[in-house]
């Protein structure tokens, strides 16, 4: 079970999350949602434990023994189903709306607007001709832009909200 956090100890209203190995769909679809979710699946448990202490992140994971080390607030997800478990966390963590599009789904990076103009021949010249808006990772250098998958994952969050109210 998570241990609870005051209102003090939460980071500017931002839940920082590190999810294990095992986890790496559920990173991203967190990170295209906008949370802070860092993931690497080369790291092990020690490498896991000492960043989630230093960044004072929550721990998603699959591994028991990892949930229960010390010194770290961890959450054991349940469900080997993502949309069961983007509901458990958003229920055990209370997370509040994420600002979808805002972080990059490769590196968690925070993403900038970028001019339509500059994107012309680095994305798909049907995606130039539809879309108006994009923006950059500046660590990795990825385009974005609101194409299918987000009317594909809108129901979907959509659903989980609407649980969570429950």
């Amino acid at each position: 079970m998570l241990p609870q956090m005051s209102e003090s100890d939460k980071p500017a209203g931002e839940v920082r999350l590190l999810a294990d190995a095992m986890l790496g769909k559920l990173a991203k679809w967190l990170r295209l949602l906008g949370y802070d979710t860092t993931y690497n699946s080369a790291w092990d448990d020690t490498t896991i434990v000492r960043l989630a202490r230093a960044e004072g992140r929550v721990v998603l994971t699959r591994d028991r023994a990892l949930s229960e080390r010390r010194g770290v607030r961890a959450l054991l997800i349940s469900s080997d189903w993502l949309e069961e478990q983007m509901a458990q966390i958003m229920n055990e963590l209370h997370l509040p709306p994420g600002v979808a599009g805002s972080r990059c789904s490769v590196c968690n990076a925070p993403l900038e607007p970028i001019a339509k103009a500059e994107v012309e021949g680095r994305v798909p010249p049907y995606v130039l001709r539809t879309q108006e808006v994009f923006h950059r990772c500046p660590h990795c250098d990825k385009i974005y832009w609101p194409g299918g998958h987000w009317a594909r994952m809108q129901p979907v969050m959509t659903r989980l909200r609407r649980e969570e109210k429950t």
